[in-house]
């Protein structure tokens, strides 16, 4: 019964995760305090790391979206993850299979800040080759 109330709650929240306490409880059909608790319990047990925002999709798209491959020299890993996390243009990375070790997503204002990060990660100590793929618009988001 617990896992199934999360479970509708963390739904609720990632649709609105400014949503109040008092909606969601109405929502979900308990008290305030029932809610409170859980969302407690879900933050202790790590299960909710934070609260965010989404961009109204006209926002989104003034963005550059990209995902940029990259191929590394595993022992510099460590390093790399490191610089990558530094780049605030950086919003995402990922560590994938096939002949490509990570994947970034990158988020800039225009192409000319978008070839600049591309720049800087392709010369990162221990970065092989990069292949990059810009987004042209998203079909869905959930």
């Amino acid at each position: 019964m617990a896992q199934d109330l999360d479970n509708r709650l963390l739904a609720l929240l990632k649709e609105n995760a400014r949503e109040s306490i008092a909606d969601l409880a109405r929502k979900l059909g308990v008290s305030r305090a029932t809610v409170k608790q859980h969302m407690a319990t879900l933050e202790r047990r790590r299960v909710i790391e934070g609260y965010t925002i989404r961009y109204h999709p006209q926002r989104e798209q003034q963005q550059v979206r990209a995902y940029l491959m990259i191929e590394l020299n595993p022992k510099q890993l460590t390093g790399v993850v490191r610089h990558m996390e530094k780049i605030s243009a950086v919003q995402s990375l990922y560590s994938i299979s096939g002949i490509y070790d990570l994947m970034a997503q990158v988020s800039c204002d225009n192409t000319e800040q978008l070839d600049r990060i591309i720049d800087q990660i392709a010369s990162l100590d221990g970065i092989d080759k990069t292949l990059t793929s810009v987004v042209l618009g998203a079909k869905f988001q959930r």
